[in-house]
């Protein structure tokens, strides 16, 4: 029981220590064992097809440390279980984003951790971090049905099934303009959404953002389905008239 104490201790404390050395803000949390639904919920969420997911075979979760960012990325750092110094850490897969948005896209495979979590620090930003975040790009793109995504100078919005415009901007400064004319982010998934159910607000909003986006630096364009992209450095492209909006054939396939 002391060893077992010790163990979640020593976890916890690499945990909080690593999630301060990493760039943004990230926080740490200590799943212990009697958490059993959540460390099987975890399990089930761990993106690895190599190194994790041999470790987890043989030993199936019995604590962990989450590590989080506000955009919805996550950490998992687990016990090695082989006699060595250190631990496993391993991309997690946001659970918001459906299945299909994953297909083709190569896992960000976990890597193994010092037992210095300084230096190891080094080793998630240098490696993990940066498939991890690319992995996650695509998935969230492939989340708006593989419609036209942003661009770090350009915002492009895209009409929806349900007449709502969806975008994923690159720059947390055009995530702001977004969010003070009505959008709302999916924390998972990061996309921003602006509903159609009242089209003359919509029109309002979205003519009210070009101006905005253009002084803070960015194009807009607007996706109109089965069309091509219309770019604008100005206002963004108003959308159809009220009471008929833009609408797309749906891209979901089921597995």
């Amino acid at each position: 029981m002391h060893d077992h104490h010790d163990a979640s201790e020593r976890l916890a404390s690499y945990a909080d220590v690593l999630a301060g050395e990493l760039p943004g803000s990230w926080t740490s949390s200590h799943i212990p064992a009697d958490a059993k639904d959540d460390l099987v919920d975890l399990a089930d969420r761990i993106w690895d097809l190599d190194l994790v997911a041999a470790s987890l075979a043989d030993h199936p979760l019995q604590q962990a440390a989450l590590l989080s960012r506000p955009d919805g990325a996550q950490l998992v750092i687990l016990d090695r279980h082989d006699e060595r110094e250190g631990f496993l850490v391993a991309a997690v897969a946001p659970r918001a984003l459906p299945d299909e948005s994953y297909r083709a896209v190569p896992e960000p495979n976990g890597i193994v951790l010092a037992d210095d979590p300084f230096l190891s620090a080094e080793e998630v930003v240098s490696d993990l971090l940066d498939r991890y975040d690319t992995a996650l790009a695509q998935v969230r793109h492939n989340a708006l049905g593989g419609l036209q995504p942003s661009q770090p100078d350009r915002v492009v919005l895209n009409w929806q099934p349900d007449g709502s415009v969806a975008t994923a901007p690159v720059d947390d400064r055009a995530g702001e303009i977004l969010l003070a004319h009505g959008f709302a982010q999916d924390p998972q998934s990061g996309i921003y959404r602006l509903s159609g159910d009242d089209t003359q607000a919509q029109a309002r909003a979205l003519r009210e953002i070009g101006p905005q986006l253009e002084a803070a630096g960015f194009g807009t364009g607007l996706q109109h389905p089965a069309a091509r992209a219309v770019s604008a450095s100005a206002p963004a492209v108003p959308p159809v008239p009220a009471g008929s909006p833009a609408r797309t054939a749906s891209a979901r396939r089921a597995l």
